[in-house]
């Protein structure tokens, strides 16, 4: 919505935005859709949602029938801009240019079908690999302007895709610093942890492009290290089932994991409970072009970070700022020697405000309203 937000302030007064949404029928939330939909009203913005399924026949259907409905909606409302985020909605977005012949942005875009691939989610031959790849390729070269998640995607878009652009955007996943910043722990919200506890706190979930069992082998060695005091926070909605089984995969004591599941504008109070996050990117070649928008919340809120090598800019920021730790293997030596390196910065009063700093010039706002201005306004 921030992005949105910026885009309406950059186009000629009188303008209409529509946004297309596909969410998972919810009837416990209907009314608050309502809300929202009235406050977006309000804004200048008419919202057009789907009931979302998972891949399959059933949602194969209904995704032509969302076309044909959206054919006719540009048609009707004259619509003259197509702007898509990341590759799916990018998928939608290059039929439809397709066969209105109104022109395509692609924002946030970065490799999602090699990811799979690389990740062992997906098989080579499997028919979602390469029916994402294929849209991937063609959205990339219908589109009059690009806005990558991450630098190298020019040379990395030849390499797999056979396709040269003059010149692409660069936008991280920016934060919101006024929502992300200290304001006083509350550690009343997680009676589990108790005050002067050295917390590990994750937003996100396991598997696929996240790293699983090795992320509880490194809770598990910062437990060794740390004792009691150690706690890890997960703001996730992986089941107490899930989280047990990785737990004594790792032989690691459930009581050292709590959970919470809150809404995005509650992450900030709880991710403030942490001294220290994590990012469990898996490693693959493909992620060197991603943009994890945990780290830009970790670093506005002052947090040292675990990552994993090569992901996107952040593992070299991290390590030219001196910022958290990289790991270079995926193994125990080099999670005690993590745990030791942010041990050593919390030592330090002095680095939450040069964390937070990188967020500021990294991942600041400022970065799209220059990109949106430039083909906007």
């Amino acid at each position: 919505m921030p992005y949105i937000d910026i885009i309406s302030k950059n186009l000629p007064q009188g303008s209409k935005l529509f946004l297309l949404t596909l969410s998972l029928k919810n009837q416990s939330k209907a009314e608050k859709f309502k809300e929202v939909k009235r406050e977006l009203q309000q804004q200048g913005i008419t919202l057009v949602n789907f009931n979302y399924n998972p891949f399959g026949l059933r949602m194969f259907f209904k995704l032509i029938y969302i076309l044909f409905y959206l054919i006719f909606f540009s048609l009707r409302n004259k619509i003259n801009t197509i702007h898509a985020w990341c590759t799916p909605a990018g998928a939608i977005g290059y039929v439809l240019s397709v066969a209105t012949g109104i022109p395509l942005i692609l924002d946030s875009f970065e490799p999602h079908a090699e990811t799979m691939l690389e990740t062992n989610t997906w098989k080579k031959n499997s028919l979602a690999y390469r029916l994402l790849f294929f849209m991937e390729r063609r959205q990339l070269k219908r589109a009059t302007h690009v806005i990558c998640a991450a630098e190298g995607m020019t040379v990395y878009s030849e390499k797999t895709y056979g396709i040269h652009k003059d010149h692409y955007y660069v936008k991280p996943a920016c934060v919101n610093l006024n929502l992300f910043k200290k304001s006083g722990r509350d550690f009343s919200l997680v009676p589990e942890i108790p005050s002067g506890s050295i917390v590990c706190v994750y937003a996100g979930k396991f598997g696929d492009i996240y790293l699983s069992k090795e992320v509880f082998d490194f809770f598990k060695v910062a437990a060794l290290y740390w004792g009691e005091k150690f706690k890890v926070l997960l703001l996730t909605n992986h089941s107490n089932e899930e989280l047990s089984f990785f737990c004594d995969q790792s032989q690691l004591n459930r009581s050292v994991v709590v959970k919470r599941f809150v809404p995005h504008d509650e992450v900030p109070r709880y991710m403030e409970l942490g001294d220290f996050g994590i990012c469990p990117v898996n490693p693959v070649p493909s992620k060197e072009y991603c943009t994890p928008i945990k780290n830009g919340e970790y670093w506005a809120m002052g947090l040292p970070v675990v990552i994993t090598k090569n992901i996107s800019t952040d593992s070299a920021l991290i390590a030219k700022h001196n910022a958290g730790y990289v790991l270079n293997e995926l193994n125990e030596k080099e999670y005690q020697a993590a745990v030791e390196k942010i041990a050593g910065l919390l030592a330090d009063s002095s680095h939450e405000t040069r964390i937070r700093n990188i967020a500021m010039t990294q991942r600041n706002f400022s970065i799209a309203e220059k990109i949106y201005s430039a083909i906007y306004a």
